[in-house]
This record gives C-alpha cells, sequence and structure tokens, in this order.
C-alpha cells in the first residue's frame, strides 16, 4: 500500500495514499484496532448536517469565508448523500467523547472541501465555534430524531393500519381467552388483536414525548458548557439554518451544562424503544403460541409459509419472523441497559460513555424499524384464523362456567369444573348432572356470545 505523509499537533504520520481522512483519524486508527463495531453511518451524516449548518452559521456571522464555507457545505452533503461512507473507518471503541470521529469527519470534509483550491483546515474551519463535546452529542440527537421520525415511525403507522384491518376481518370470531397459559372466558379475536394494536399505539405516544428532550440539543456549549469561542449570534443562526434544511424544531438546550454532562434525553428515549420491544415481544409470541403445530399445538392461526424450517425435517414451517423479531426484542432492551449504565457515568463537565450510547440508540431504533417492517410484511398481514378449531376450544372450555356465577355462586361453579374435568365430559354435560342447572338454564346462562364485554 502506497502512503502519504500528514501532520497534526503531535507530528507526521502516515496515511493510505487514497483515504480521505488525515493525521488524527489516522492515529486513532491505528490506537484503537478493537473489535469490528464501527461509528454508525446515521451518526456520522448527523456530524455532517451539524458541520454542514455551523459553516452557514459561521459566514453568516462574519467569522467564516464565504467561498470556504461553500466548499464545506458541499463536502458535508456529499458525507450526508452516503457517497463517501467508506471514509469512516473509526472503531467504536474510542474516546469516550466521540473526538476522533468528529475529528474523522472535520478531516474527510477539509479534504474534499481543500480540492476546490482552497487551503481548509480541519480544526481552524470545519470545527470553527465548535468543540467534540458539544457537537457529539448534538450529533445523537440529530441521528436519532431522524430515525426515529423518518424509519420508526412511518413503519409502526403501517403495522397499525395492518393490525385495525385483522380486527375488522375478525370482529365476529369468538376464541378462548387464556390466562397464565390456561383457558379463560371467551374473547373474540379482534379484541386480541386490539390489544396489540393499543400497546403499538402506546409505544408511538411514548416515542412521541421522547422527541421533546431529544429535539434540545448541546450544540453552543463548546467544550466544558461554557460556551467559549461559540457567540451567541451563532448559535441561532446555526438552529435556524438547522431547522430550515430538517424541517424540524430543534432548539438549543437551556443548561449546557446538563446537556454536555448528562444523557437523560437519551435514557428517557432508549426506555421507549424497550416499551415498544416489550409489546412487540407479546403480540409475536402471542402469534407464534397460536400457531403452534399444525396438528399438536393450539393451531388456532396459520401464519404464511416463507422457507422451509428444517435442515432434516421436510414440510416444517417455522414461525420465523417472531423468533427474529423477539431477538430484536431482548438486543433493545440489553441495549437500554448499556445506554442507563453509561449515562450514570457523567463525571464533571462530560459524559464520556457518548460513542457506546450512541450506538446502542441507534442500533434500537433502526431494528425496530426493520423488525416490525419485516413482521408486517411476511407475518401479520398473512395470519388467518382457525374458525372451526377457535370454536371447538371454546366449546371444550370449563371456564365458560364463569357465567353460572351469578345463579349459582362460585363454589358450586367450581364443583361442576372439576367435576367436567375428572370426568372428562363436557362442562354442560357435568353442569347437567349435577343438578344445579337445568338444560334450559345452562342454555340460557352459557352464552358464549353475551361473555365478550362491551
Amino acid at each position: 500500500m502506497s502512503y502519504r505523509i500528514e501532520r497534526d499537533s503531535m507530528g507526521e504520520i502516515q496515511v493510505p495514499k487514497n483515504a480521505l481522512w488525515g493525521a488524527q483519524t489516522e492515529r486513532s486508527r491505528q490506537n484503537f484496532n478493537i473489535g469490528i463495531e464501527k461509528m454508525p453511518i446515521a451518526l456520522i451524516q448527523a456530524l455532517a448536517l451539524v458541520k454542514k449548518n455551523a459553516a452557514k452559521a459561521n459566514e453568516a456571522a462574519g467569522k467564516l469565508n464565504m467561498q470556504i464555507s461553500q466548499a464545506i457545505q458541499h463536502a458535508a452533503d456529499t458525507i450526508i448523500k452516503g457517497e463517501v461512507d467508506e471514509q469512516f473507518p473509526l472503531s467504536l471503541w474510542q474516546t469516550g467523547s466521540g473526538t476522533q470521529t468528529n475529528m474523522n469527519v472535520n478531516e474527510v470534509i477539509a479534504y474534499l472541501a481543500a480540492k476546490t483550491g482552497m487551503t481548509v483546515h480541519p480544526n481552524d474551519h470545519v470545527n470553527m465555534s465548535q468543540s467534540s463535546n458539544d457537537v457529539f452529542p448534538t450529533a445523537i440527537h440529530v441521528a436519532a430524531v431522524r430515525l426515529i421520525e423518518q424509519q420508526l415511525f412511518p413503519v409502526m403507522e403501517q403495522m397499525i393500519q395492518t393490525l385495525k384491518k385483522l380486527e375488522t376481518e375478525n370482529e365476529k370470531i369468538i376464541k378462548i381467552g387464556r390466562t397464565h397459559l390456561q383457558d379463560a372466558t371467551p374473547v373474540t379475536f379482534a379484541q386480541e388483536i386490539s390489544g396489540w394494536r393499543s400497546g403499538l399505539e402506546h409505544s408511538y405516544q411514548m416515542l412521541e414525548l421522547t422527541l421533546h428532550e431529544l429535539k434540545q440539543l448541546a450544540l453552543g456549549g463548546t467544550a466544558v458548557g461554557t460556551g467559549l469561542n461559540a457567540s451567541k449570534e451563532y448559535i441561532q443562526l446555526f438552529f435556524n439554518f438547522l431547522n430550515e434544511e430538517t424541517d424540524n424544531q430543534f432548539i438549543e438546550n437551556p443548561n449546557k451544562f446538563h446537556a454536555l454532562a448528562s444523557k437523560d434525553a437519551v435514557v428517557f428515549t432508549s426506555g421507549a424503544l424497550k416499551a415498544l420491544a416489550a409489546n412487540a415481544m407479546k403480540m409475536a409470541n402471542d402469534i407464534r403460541w397460536m400457531a403452534s403445530g399444525p396438528r399438536s399445538g393450539l393451531g388456532e392461526i396459520t401464519i404464511p409459509a416463507n422457507e422451509p424450517g428444517s435442515s432434516i425435517m421436510p414440510g416444517k414451517i417455522n414461525p420465523t419472523q417472531c423468533e427474529a423479531l423477539t431477538m430484536i426484542g431482548i438486543q433493545v432492551m440489553g441495549n437500554d441497559t448499556t445506554i442507563g449504565i453509561g449515562a450514570s457515568q457523567g463525571n464533571f463537565e462530560l459524559n464520556v460513555y457518548m460513542p457506546v450510547i450512541a450506538y446502542n440508540l441507534l442500533q434500537s431504533i433502526e431494528l425496530l424499524a426493520d423488525g416490525l417492517r419485516s413482521f408486517d410484511q411476511n407475518c401479520l398481514i398473512g395470519i388467518k384464523a382457525d374458525q372451526e378449531k377457535m370454536a371447538l376450544y371454546v366449546e371444550r372450555s370449563l371456564m365458560l362456567v364463569t357465567a353460572l356465577n351469578p345463579h349459582i355462586g362460585y363454589d358450586n361453579g367450581a364443583k361442576i369444573a372439576k367435576k367436567a374435568f375428572e370426568e372428562n365430559t363436557t362442562l354442560k354435560q357435568a353442569a347437567l348432572s349435577s343438578g344445579l342447572v337445568t338444560e334450559e338454564e345452562y342454555e340460557r346462562w352459557v352464552i358464549p356470545e353475551q361473555m365478550l364485554g362491551q
């Protein structure tokens, strides 16, 4: 491999000749050859978005030459469009402030901008009025907001519509309810589906609440929260330009000491993502239980047969979409634990767990968006109820005896249910042979359609 010589405040270093990065990126690349996890591209693009609008603000404030500003903006757009993703090679496991990734972005922008023939310095120009300590947490928030609004929310909205359609299709189908995995009183299949839908709707509302916190940005705090080298004019211009470009409502965090050292907005968001993961797991587990079989399980529903399920058992079909979604769920829960612990370590004026916090937060959002989309397209839309099987379970259920409670009392109802179970008869046969209920009374009182609530 051929090299060129780059220089920084520590001296000279060899950099691969075709690389767009500079000395500081190369030092990090060599010093932190740890793991395979890299900084998320969504975060890199958010950093570039910050750099672009910082350049605009510095130019408008009279601090940055117009030609240099425009060159920085053009270079940042190249990154935002994903045209140079391979130029961000740094390991996630680096400095806890994200300084080296901030410099990676600064250096690539400077290199691209310099192609116009001007001298563009990664610190003096691209990083003007900024510090890694305010830029990196700003980029975390910007990336998370954009992923939630542009990727996760549309998927959740589509999934909610799918569930509403399933509710309509199954509103008249009665099935047995289950608590503790045991038979309970009847519900409609639509009622059961409505629980899944409501879970997603509540998770959506929770995530909407978190956006109020995520949209408060640390930018302007610079190194320790005092805002050294960042004028009030620059900060206001930055937010004006950023909101104009993103069509969003990002605002300045009123306390930069909190913004740099605390990550509670991310913890709040991660908690809402964990709630979504929990609701998704509940739905996926219900579906794979109901689809179990096809002949030796519950078999109440069928799900799409997408691929062979076994390398040895011909014809076997497994609930693979359910399995993928539940694995995503536990990954999100694990990510939340890491985020919570990392956020608790904001010592004095800076949290230095930001790369791993960013990685886990953005992974949770992207995994849930992709996983829910796959589940919706490859499983949920193809669910079909086996009405005969559902009706059979209702007919055989001993918990229909609950409808007799107001008439013969709980204890007598328990005797009838126990008698039916022990003698392996129907509930009706046990009720009539007990002498506690006549056939006319049983037919009038035990009507599954009247046990469904409002």
